[in-house]
């Protein structure tokens, strides 16, 4: 496990860049969702929905990774992101899987997303700076 501060922000940049690619792959399964409806109605649909709540889930679990390797301070540079409420949809999709709301899901990949993957992208590149200053 990487200990010096160095290391650490290596490991946020590497899980940053993970979570940037997970929110592309929602958005790739996704293109032929244009209502909750197109989630729900259809296996396709179904398996399209249960794809993207494991991505949301992960995308949770690792930006709370990224909090532990940057001592809760990275995500103070980018308050515009619910940071918290995102962390805690990994814990509502893995422990109230059942009671998951398919119409809030259709929101999120519709309406959060993308400010989402913005902050993700702001956070990888001060982090790139940060590491390698001399080098960019």
């Amino acid at each position: 496990m990487a200990s010096s501060f160095s290391d650490k922000r290596y490991l946020a940049l590497d899980i940053l860049q993970q979570i940037d690619a997970a929110i592309d792959r929602i958005f790739q399964r996704v293109q032929s969702i244009h209502s909750v409806d197109d989630f729900l109605l259809t296996p396709e649909g179904m398996e399209k929905m249960e794809s993207v709540c494991m991505l949301l889930l992960a995308i949770g679990e690792s930006l709370k990774n990224v909090d532990k390797y940057t001592q809760g301070e990275l995500f103070l540079l980018y308050p515009s992101v619910p940071w918290k409420e995102i962390k805690g949809m990994r814990d509502v999709i893995a422990h109230h899987y059942f009671d998951i709301d398919a119409e809030e899901i259709f929101f999120i990949v519709s309406n959060e997303l993308v400010a989402l993957q913005q902050g993700v992208r702001f956070l990888k590149r001060h982090l790139e700076k940060e590491i390698t200053p001399h080098h960019l």
